[in-house]
Protein backbone atom coordinates (compact mmCIF):
# COMPACT_ATOMS: atom_id res chain seq x y z
CA UNK A 1 0.00 0.00 0.00
CA UNK A 2 1.13 3.56 -0.65
CA UNK A 3 2.41 5.66 2.21
CA UNK A 4 1.82 9.35 2.84
CA UNK A 5 4.57 11.93 2.41
CA UNK A 6 5.14 12.76 6.08
CA UNK A 7 8.86 12.79 6.93
CA UNK A 8 9.99 9.87 9.09
CA UNK A 9 13.18 9.45 11.08
CA UNK A 10 15.03 6.27 11.95
CA UNK A 11 12.91 3.85 13.96
CA UNK A 12 15.97 1.67 14.71
CA UNK A 13 19.07 3.15 16.39
CA UNK A 14 22.08 3.40 14.09
CA UNK A 15 24.38 1.45 16.38
CA UNK A 16 27.96 0.66 15.49
CA UNK A 17 27.14 -2.88 14.41
CA UNK A 18 24.53 -1.68 11.90
CA UNK A 19 26.93 0.87 10.44
CA UNK A 20 29.79 -1.63 10.24
CA UNK A 21 27.52 -4.06 8.43
CA UNK A 22 26.52 -1.38 5.96
CA UNK A 23 30.10 -0.27 5.37
CA UNK A 24 31.27 -3.83 4.74
CA UNK A 25 31.64 -4.08 0.98
CA UNK A 26 30.58 -0.45 0.39
CA UNK A 27 32.98 1.03 -2.16
CA UNK A 28 32.28 4.68 -1.40
CA UNK A 29 32.29 6.48 1.92
CA UNK A 30 29.70 6.40 4.70
CA UNK A 31 29.52 9.76 6.49
CA UNK A 32 27.92 10.11 9.94
CA UNK A 33 27.21 13.05 12.26
CA UNK A 34 30.44 13.96 14.01
CA UNK A 35 32.67 13.07 11.06
CA UNK A 36 34.95 15.90 9.97
CA UNK A 37 33.35 15.99 6.50
CA UNK A 38 29.76 15.70 7.73
CA UNK A 39 28.77 19.37 7.55
CA UNK A 40 30.42 19.84 4.20
CA UNK A 41 28.78 16.68 2.88
CA UNK A 42 25.25 17.61 3.94
CA UNK A 43 25.41 21.18 2.64
CA UNK A 44 23.53 21.99 -0.56
CA UNK A 45 23.62 25.13 -2.68
CA UNK A 46 20.52 26.71 -1.06
CA UNK A 47 21.67 28.13 2.28
CA UNK A 48 18.05 28.35 3.49
CA UNK A 49 18.08 24.54 3.87
CA UNK A 50 19.80 23.20 7.01
CA UNK A 51 19.01 19.52 7.49
CA UNK A 52 20.91 16.85 9.38
CA UNK A 53 20.72 13.34 7.91
CA UNK A 54 21.53 10.32 10.05
CA UNK A 55 23.69 8.84 7.28
CA UNK A 56 25.20 10.09 4.03
CA UNK A 57 26.13 7.30 1.63
CA UNK A 58 28.62 8.65 -0.90
CA UNK A 59 28.19 6.01 -3.57
CA UNK A 60 31.00 4.95 -5.87
CA UNK A 61 29.04 2.61 -8.14
CA UNK A 62 25.63 1.10 -8.84
CA UNK A 63 26.06 -1.65 -6.27
CA UNK A 64 26.64 1.02 -3.62
CA UNK A 65 23.35 2.63 -4.62
CA UNK A 66 21.45 -0.66 -4.36
CA UNK A 67 23.09 -1.39 -1.01
CA UNK A 68 22.15 2.06 0.30
CA UNK A 69 18.52 1.67 -0.79
CA UNK A 70 18.25 -1.70 0.97
CA UNK A 71 19.96 -0.36 4.11
CA UNK A 72 17.64 2.63 4.28
CA UNK A 73 14.56 0.50 3.85
CA UNK A 74 15.67 -2.05 6.45
CA UNK A 75 15.99 0.74 9.03
CA UNK A 76 12.88 2.61 7.86
CA UNK A 77 14.96 5.68 7.04
CA UNK A 78 13.62 8.41 4.81
CA UNK A 79 15.64 8.42 1.58
CA UNK A 80 16.91 11.52 -0.19
CA UNK A 81 18.77 11.26 -3.49
CA UNK A 82 21.47 13.81 -4.24
CA UNK A 83 22.80 14.45 -7.71
CA UNK A 84 23.63 18.12 -8.24
CA UNK A 85 21.84 19.20 -5.06
CA UNK A 86 20.10 22.00 -6.97
CA UNK A 87 16.52 21.46 -5.80
CA UNK A 88 15.46 24.83 -4.41
CA UNK A 89 13.26 23.04 -1.84
CA UNK A 90 16.21 21.00 -0.57
CA UNK A 91 14.91 17.66 -1.79
CA UNK A 92 18.48 16.33 -1.93
CA UNK A 93 18.84 16.19 1.85
CA UNK A 94 16.72 14.89 4.74
CA UNK A 95 16.48 15.31 8.52
CA UNK A 96 17.22 12.06 10.33
CA UNK A 97 17.24 9.92 7.19
CA UNK A 98 19.66 8.62 4.58
CA UNK A 99 21.14 10.68 1.75
CA UNK A 100 22.13 8.62 -1.29
CA UNK A 101 24.86 10.91 -2.61
CA UNK A 102 25.77 10.25 -6.26
CA UNK A 103 28.40 12.95 -6.72
CA UNK A 104 31.26 10.44 -7.01
CA UNK A 105 29.39 8.81 -9.88
CA UNK A 106 29.98 11.57 -12.41
CA UNK A 107 31.66 9.82 -15.35
CA UNK A 108 30.67 10.74 -18.92
CA UNK A 109 31.54 8.50 -21.88
CA UNK A 110 31.14 9.88 -25.41
CA UNK A 111 30.80 7.92 -28.64
CA UNK A 112 31.44 10.65 -31.22
CA UNK A 113 30.64 8.44 -34.21
CA UNK A 114 27.23 7.44 -32.88
CA UNK A 115 26.75 10.91 -31.29
CA UNK A 116 25.80 9.37 -27.96
CA UNK A 117 26.86 10.14 -24.40
CA UNK A 118 26.46 7.84 -21.41
CA UNK A 119 26.21 9.96 -18.27
CA UNK A 120 26.37 8.73 -14.67
CA UNK A 121 23.67 9.89 -12.28
CA UNK A 122 25.87 12.22 -10.23
CA UNK A 123 27.25 14.25 -13.14
CA UNK A 124 26.68 17.98 -13.43
CA UNK A 125 26.10 19.81 -16.68
CA UNK A 126 29.73 20.90 -16.58
CA UNK A 127 30.82 17.24 -16.54
CA UNK A 128 28.65 16.51 -19.56
CA UNK A 129 29.49 19.64 -21.55
CA UNK A 130 33.24 19.38 -21.03
CA UNK A 131 33.17 15.74 -22.16
CA UNK A 132 31.25 16.42 -25.39
CA UNK A 133 32.92 19.73 -26.28
CA UNK A 134 36.16 18.24 -27.77
CA UNK A 135 34.02 16.48 -30.39
CA UNK A 136 31.96 19.55 -31.29
CA UNK A 137 28.88 17.88 -29.82
CA UNK A 138 26.28 18.96 -27.26
CA UNK A 139 22.77 18.39 -25.98
CA UNK A 140 20.31 20.62 -24.15
CA UNK A 141 21.34 21.16 -20.54
CA UNK A 142 19.87 23.94 -18.45
CA UNK A 143 21.30 27.44 -18.15
CA UNK A 144 24.09 26.97 -15.58
CA UNK A 145 27.03 24.59 -15.33
CA UNK A 146 26.44 23.40 -11.76
CA UNK A 147 23.00 21.87 -12.31
CA UNK A 148 22.82 18.10 -11.89
CA UNK A 149 22.11 16.25 -15.12
CA UNK A 150 19.73 13.85 -13.37
CA UNK A 151 17.40 16.31 -11.67
CA UNK A 152 17.33 18.59 -14.69
CA UNK A 153 16.53 15.81 -17.14
CA UNK A 154 14.01 13.92 -15.02
CA UNK A 155 11.99 17.11 -14.63
CA UNK A 156 12.02 17.73 -18.39
CA UNK A 157 15.07 19.94 -18.81
CA UNK A 158 14.82 23.33 -20.50
CA UNK A 159 17.91 25.33 -21.42
CA UNK A 160 19.69 27.63 -23.86
CA UNK A 161 19.53 25.02 -26.64
CA UNK A 162 15.98 23.74 -26.19
CA UNK A 163 14.45 25.70 -29.10
CA UNK A 164 17.00 24.04 -31.42
CA UNK A 165 17.40 20.53 -29.95
CA UNK A 166 14.35 20.05 -27.72
CA UNK A 167 14.25 19.51 -23.98
CA UNK A 168 16.91 17.47 -22.22
CA UNK A 169 14.50 14.57 -21.75
CA UNK A 170 13.61 14.62 -25.47
CA UNK A 171 17.20 13.55 -26.12
CA UNK A 172 17.31 10.61 -23.70
CA UNK A 173 17.58 7.21 -25.36
CA UNK A 174 17.61 5.12 -22.20
CA UNK A 175 17.84 5.19 -18.40
CA UNK A 176 19.36 2.77 -15.89
CA UNK A 177 17.97 2.92 -12.37
CA UNK A 178 17.85 1.21 -9.01
CA UNK A 179 14.28 0.74 -7.81
CA UNK A 180 12.86 0.80 -4.29
CA UNK A 181 13.52 -2.92 -3.81
CA UNK A 182 17.16 -2.59 -4.86
CA UNK A 183 16.69 -4.02 -8.36
CA UNK A 184 18.50 -2.67 -11.42
CA UNK A 185 16.10 -1.75 -14.20
CA UNK A 186 16.54 -0.37 -17.71
CA UNK A 187 13.99 1.93 -19.32
CA UNK A 188 13.86 2.73 -23.03
CA UNK A 189 11.35 2.66 -25.88
CA UNK A 190 11.71 -1.13 -25.92
CA UNK A 191 12.41 -1.89 -22.24
CA UNK A 192 9.79 -0.90 -19.66
CA UNK A 193 8.25 1.67 -22.03
CA UNK A 194 5.76 2.95 -19.42
CA UNK A 195 8.63 3.71 -17.04
CA UNK A 196 10.52 5.35 -19.93
CA UNK A 197 7.49 7.57 -20.54
CA UNK A 198 7.15 8.42 -16.83
CA UNK A 199 10.80 9.47 -16.54
CA UNK A 200 10.15 12.20 -19.11
CA UNK A 201 9.01 14.77 -16.55
CA UNK A 202 7.98 12.56 -13.62
CA UNK A 203 11.12 13.34 -11.63
CA UNK A 204 12.82 11.06 -9.13
CA UNK A 205 9.65 9.25 -8.13
CA UNK A 206 10.49 5.84 -9.55
CA UNK A 207 14.01 5.05 -8.37
CA UNK A 208 17.59 6.28 -8.36
CA UNK A 209 18.65 6.88 -11.95
CA UNK A 210 22.29 5.86 -12.12
CA UNK A 211 22.88 6.35 -15.86
CA UNK A 212 21.44 8.22 -18.84
CA UNK A 213 22.15 7.71 -22.53
CA UNK A 214 21.75 10.94 -24.49
CA UNK A 215 21.53 11.74 -28.17
CA UNK A 216 24.08 14.42 -29.07
CA UNK A 217 24.02 17.12 -31.75
CA UNK A 218 26.70 18.80 -33.84
CA UNK A 219 27.52 22.16 -32.21
CA UNK A 220 31.13 23.37 -32.53
CA UNK A 221 30.34 26.74 -30.95
CA UNK A 222 27.59 29.09 -29.88
CA UNK A 223 27.33 32.86 -29.86
CA UNK A 224 26.03 34.87 -26.92
CA UNK A 225 25.03 38.52 -26.80
CA UNK A 226 24.44 40.40 -23.55
CA UNK A 227 22.72 43.72 -24.23
CA UNK A 228 22.24 46.24 -21.41
CA UNK A 229 19.60 48.93 -20.85
CA UNK A 230 18.51 51.20 -18.02
CA UNK A 231 15.56 49.63 -16.17
CA UNK A 232 13.11 52.29 -17.34
CA UNK A 233 13.73 51.08 -20.90
CA UNK A 234 12.45 47.65 -19.89
CA UNK A 235 8.87 47.85 -21.23
CA UNK A 236 10.02 49.09 -24.64
CA UNK A 237 12.76 46.49 -24.88
CA UNK A 238 10.54 43.68 -23.62
CA UNK A 239 7.93 44.40 -26.28
CA UNK A 240 10.61 44.40 -28.95
CA UNK A 241 12.06 41.19 -27.58
CA UNK A 242 8.63 39.51 -27.57
CA UNK A 243 8.05 40.47 -31.21
CA UNK A 244 11.57 39.40 -32.15
CA UNK A 245 11.27 35.94 -30.59
CA UNK A 246 7.90 35.26 -32.19
CA UNK A 247 9.61 35.11 -35.59
CA UNK A 248 13.13 34.05 -34.57
CA UNK A 249 14.69 30.88 -35.93
CA UNK A 250 15.12 27.82 -33.75
CA UNK A 251 18.83 28.63 -33.39
CA UNK A 252 17.94 31.66 -31.25
CA UNK A 253 17.36 31.35 -27.50
CA UNK A 254 17.96 33.40 -24.39
CA UNK A 255 15.79 35.61 -22.23
CA UNK A 256 15.00 39.12 -21.05
CA UNK A 257 16.27 39.39 -17.49
CA UNK A 258 16.36 42.11 -14.86
CA UNK A 259 19.54 41.77 -12.81
CA UNK A 260 21.82 43.75 -10.56
CA UNK A 261 24.30 45.30 -12.99
CA UNK A 262 27.55 43.31 -12.67
CA UNK A 263 30.97 45.01 -12.51
CA UNK A 264 31.87 44.03 -16.07
CA UNK A 265 33.45 46.12 -18.83
CA UNK A 266 30.34 45.95 -21.00
CA UNK A 267 28.11 47.38 -18.23
CA UNK A 268 28.11 51.21 -17.96
CA UNK A 269 29.45 52.40 -14.61
CA UNK A 270 26.16 54.07 -13.64
CA UNK A 271 24.35 50.70 -13.91
CA UNK A 272 26.82 48.65 -11.88
CA UNK A 273 25.21 47.57 -8.61
CA UNK A 274 21.76 48.85 -9.59
CA UNK A 275 18.68 47.37 -11.28
CA UNK A 276 19.50 46.71 -14.93
CA UNK A 277 17.57 45.32 -17.90
CA UNK A 278 19.56 42.65 -19.73
CA UNK A 279 18.75 40.79 -22.94
CA UNK A 280 20.57 37.47 -23.21
CA UNK A 281 20.50 36.24 -26.80
CA UNK A 282 22.04 32.89 -27.63
CA UNK A 283 22.61 31.47 -31.08
CA UNK A 284 23.45 27.86 -31.93
CA UNK A 285 26.22 28.73 -34.37
CA UNK A 286 28.97 31.18 -35.25
CA UNK A 287 29.10 34.92 -34.74
CA UNK A 288 28.63 36.03 -38.34
CA UNK A 289 25.25 34.33 -38.71
CA UNK A 290 24.38 35.19 -35.12
CA UNK A 291 24.78 38.92 -35.74
CA UNK A 292 22.46 38.66 -38.72
CA UNK A 293 19.87 36.81 -36.63
CA UNK A 294 20.21 39.29 -33.74
CA UNK A 295 19.96 42.41 -35.90
CA UNK A 296 16.46 43.47 -34.71
CA UNK A 297 17.65 43.53 -31.10
CA UNK A 298 21.03 45.11 -31.87
CA UNK A 299 19.29 48.13 -33.39
CA UNK A 300 17.35 49.13 -30.27
CA UNK A 301 19.93 51.58 -28.93
CA UNK A 302 21.33 49.70 -25.94
CA UNK A 303 23.66 51.14 -23.28
CA UNK A 304 26.20 48.32 -23.31
CA UNK A 305 26.92 45.09 -25.13
CA UNK A 306 29.06 41.99 -25.23
CA UNK A 307 28.91 39.63 -28.20
CA UNK A 308 31.14 36.59 -28.18
CA UNK A 309 31.47 33.26 -29.97
CA UNK A 310 32.49 30.55 -27.54
CA UNK A 311 32.22 26.84 -26.74
CA UNK A 312 28.87 25.78 -25.30
CA UNK A 313 30.49 24.68 -22.01
CA UNK A 314 31.68 28.27 -21.48
CA UNK A 315 28.24 29.70 -22.26
CA UNK A 316 26.85 27.44 -19.53
CA UNK A 317 29.11 29.15 -16.97
CA UNK A 318 28.20 32.74 -17.85
CA UNK A 319 25.24 33.07 -15.50
CA UNK A 320 26.10 30.49 -12.85
CA UNK A 321 24.17 31.07 -9.62
CA UNK A 322 26.63 31.20 -6.71
CA UNK A 323 26.49 28.47 -4.03
CA UNK A 324 25.94 29.33 -0.39
CA UNK A 325 23.23 31.94 -0.97
CA UNK A 326 19.61 31.84 0.14
CA UNK A 327 17.25 30.86 -2.68
CA UNK A 328 13.55 31.03 -3.40
CA UNK A 329 12.16 30.59 -6.92
CA UNK A 330 8.83 30.28 -8.65
CA UNK A 331 7.42 30.44 -12.17
CA UNK A 332 4.32 31.14 -14.18
CA UNK A 333 3.99 29.75 -17.69
CA UNK A 334 2.06 32.03 -20.01
CA UNK A 335 -0.40 31.25 -22.79
CA UNK A 336 0.05 34.77 -24.17
CA UNK A 337 2.15 37.88 -23.61
CA UNK A 338 0.15 40.99 -24.47
CA UNK A 339 1.41 44.51 -23.73
CA UNK A 340 -0.34 44.57 -20.36
CA UNK A 341 1.47 41.40 -19.30
CA UNK A 342 4.77 42.91 -20.40
CA UNK A 343 4.11 45.99 -18.28
CA UNK A 344 3.20 43.93 -15.22
CA UNK A 345 6.34 41.82 -15.61
CA UNK A 346 8.53 44.91 -15.82
CA UNK A 347 6.83 46.58 -12.83
CA UNK A 348 7.51 43.54 -10.66
CA UNK A 349 11.25 43.94 -11.23
CA UNK A 350 11.16 46.95 -8.89
CA UNK A 351 10.54 44.60 -5.93
CA UNK A 352 13.53 42.32 -6.61
CA UNK A 353 16.28 42.44 -3.99
CA UNK A 354 19.00 44.73 -5.36
CA UNK A 355 21.91 44.37 -5.09
CA UNK A 356 21.82 40.55 -5.16
CA UNK A 357 22.38 37.70 -7.64
CA UNK A 358 18.58 37.50 -8.14
CA UNK A 359 17.17 37.38 -11.65
CA UNK A 360 13.71 38.42 -12.86
CA UNK A 361 13.46 36.43 -16.06
CA UNK A 362 11.18 36.30 -19.08
CA UNK A 363 12.16 33.20 -21.07
CA UNK A 364 10.91 32.08 -24.50
CA UNK A 365 9.94 28.56 -25.47
CA UNK A 366 8.61 27.53 -28.89
CA UNK A 367 10.75 25.93 -31.57
CA UNK A 368 11.67 22.31 -30.90
CA UNK A 369 10.19 22.55 -27.38
CA UNK A 370 6.72 23.14 -28.77
CA UNK A 371 7.17 20.50 -31.48
CA UNK A 372 8.18 17.78 -29.02
CA UNK A 373 6.09 14.82 -27.97
CA UNK A 374 2.90 16.02 -26.33
CA UNK A 375 2.17 12.67 -24.71
CA UNK A 376 5.04 13.06 -22.23
CA UNK A 377 3.99 14.35 -18.77
CA UNK A 378 5.32 17.86 -19.44
CA UNK A 379 2.27 19.97 -20.31
CA UNK A 380 4.23 23.20 -19.87
CA UNK A 381 6.04 22.65 -23.18
CA UNK A 382 3.07 24.21 -24.99
CA UNK A 383 3.46 27.63 -23.34
CA UNK A 384 5.33 30.21 -25.48
CA UNK A 385 6.66 32.17 -22.47
CA UNK A 386 7.62 31.70 -18.84
CA UNK A 387 8.11 34.32 -16.13
CA UNK A 388 10.67 33.06 -13.63
CA UNK A 389 11.37 35.08 -10.45
CA UNK A 390 14.70 33.59 -9.39
CA UNK A 391 15.43 34.91 -5.92
CA UNK A 392 19.00 34.65 -4.61
CA UNK A 393 20.32 36.69 -1.66
CA UNK A 394 22.71 36.55 1.31
CA UNK A 395 20.98 38.02 4.35
CA UNK A 396 18.36 35.97 6.22
CA UNK A 397 16.65 39.27 7.04
CA UNK A 398 15.64 39.43 3.35
CA UNK A 399 13.91 36.03 3.37
CA UNK A 400 10.35 37.27 3.63
CA UNK A 401 10.92 40.03 1.10
CA UNK A 402 12.45 37.59 -1.39
CA UNK A 403 9.69 35.03 -1.00
CA UNK A 404 6.97 37.66 -1.27
CA UNK A 405 8.45 39.10 -4.46
CA UNK A 406 8.31 35.67 -6.11
CA UNK A 407 4.76 35.01 -4.92
CA UNK A 408 3.51 38.44 -5.97
CA UNK A 409 5.07 38.03 -9.40
CA UNK A 410 3.26 34.74 -9.86
CA UNK A 411 -0.03 36.22 -8.71
CA UNK A 412 0.26 39.23 -10.99
CA UNK A 413 1.04 37.11 -14.05
CA UNK A 414 -1.76 34.61 -13.42
CA UNK A 415 -4.30 36.30 -15.75
CA UNK A 416 -2.16 35.17 -18.69
CA UNK A 417 -1.17 31.78 -17.27
CA UNK A 418 -1.33 28.57 -19.29
CA UNK A 419 -2.04 26.70 -16.04
CA UNK A 420 1.02 24.44 -16.37
CA UNK A 421 4.42 24.78 -14.67
CA UNK A 422 7.92 23.30 -14.94
CA UNK A 423 8.45 21.68 -11.54
CA UNK A 424 12.22 22.19 -11.63
CA UNK A 425 11.59 25.94 -11.41
CA UNK A 426 9.61 25.83 -8.15
CA UNK A 427 9.89 24.59 -4.58
CA UNK A 428 7.10 23.06 -2.52
CA UNK A 429 4.00 24.96 -3.65
CA UNK A 430 1.41 22.30 -2.86
CA UNK A 431 -0.17 19.29 -4.51
CA UNK A 432 -2.16 21.27 -7.07
CA UNK A 433 1.02 22.74 -8.49
CA UNK A 434 2.45 19.22 -8.84
CA UNK A 435 -0.67 18.28 -10.81
CA UNK A 436 -0.21 21.42 -12.92
CA UNK A 437 3.37 20.41 -13.63
CA UNK A 438 2.49 16.89 -14.79
CA UNK A 439 -1.01 17.23 -16.22
CA UNK A 440 -4.12 15.94 -14.49
CA UNK A 441 -4.70 13.03 -16.86
CA UNK A 442 -1.02 12.14 -16.84
CA UNK A 443 -1.10 11.90 -13.06
CA UNK A 444 -3.32 8.82 -13.21
CA UNK A 445 -0.94 7.07 -15.57
CA UNK A 446 2.06 8.15 -13.50
CA UNK A 447 0.45 6.79 -10.33
CA UNK A 448 0.12 3.40 -12.03
CA UNK A 449 3.84 3.41 -12.88
CA UNK A 450 4.58 4.46 -9.30
CA UNK A 451 2.55 1.52 -7.98
CA UNK A 452 4.58 -0.85 -10.09
CA UNK A 453 8.05 0.43 -9.20
CA UNK A 454 7.63 2.15 -5.81
CA UNK A 455 4.36 0.99 -4.19
CA UNK A 456 5.43 2.17 -0.71
CA UNK A 457 6.40 5.66 -1.90
CA UNK A 458 9.98 5.22 -0.71
CA UNK A 459 11.13 7.92 -3.14
CA UNK A 460 8.94 10.76 -1.97
CA UNK A 461 11.38 13.62 -1.39
CA UNK A 462 10.47 15.13 -4.73
CA UNK A 463 7.44 16.65 -6.39
CA UNK A 464 5.65 13.54 -5.29
CA UNK A 465 3.46 11.17 -7.24
CA UNK A 466 1.53 8.97 -4.79
CA UNK A 467 0.98 5.32 -5.73
CA UNK A 468 -2.77 5.53 -5.32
Amino acid sequence: MGQDTVRRVASTPLDDARVREFRDGFSGEVVLPGDLVYDRSRRIFNAMIDRRPAVIAQCQNVEDVARAVRFGRDLDLELAVRGGGHSVAGMAVTDGGLVIDLRRMNAVTVDPEARIATVAGGATMSDLDLATQPYGLATTGGRVSTTGVAGLTLGGGGGWLDRKFGLACDNVLSYELVTADGRRVRASEGDNPELFWALHGGGGNFGVVTSFTFRLHHLPSVTAALLVWKPEEGPRVARAYRDYMESASDEVGGGLIYVTGPPEDFVPEHLVGTLTCLAVITYAGGEEKAREAMEPMLGLGHDGEMIVELPYAELQCMLDDPPGHRNYWSAEYLASLPDQAVDVFCERAQDMIVPSPSQHALLPQGGAVARGRYDYPIPWRKAPWVVHPFGVWEDAADDERGRQWARDTRADMRPWSSGAVYLNFIGDEGEERVVAGLGRENCKRLAAVKRQFDPDNVFRLNHNIKPE
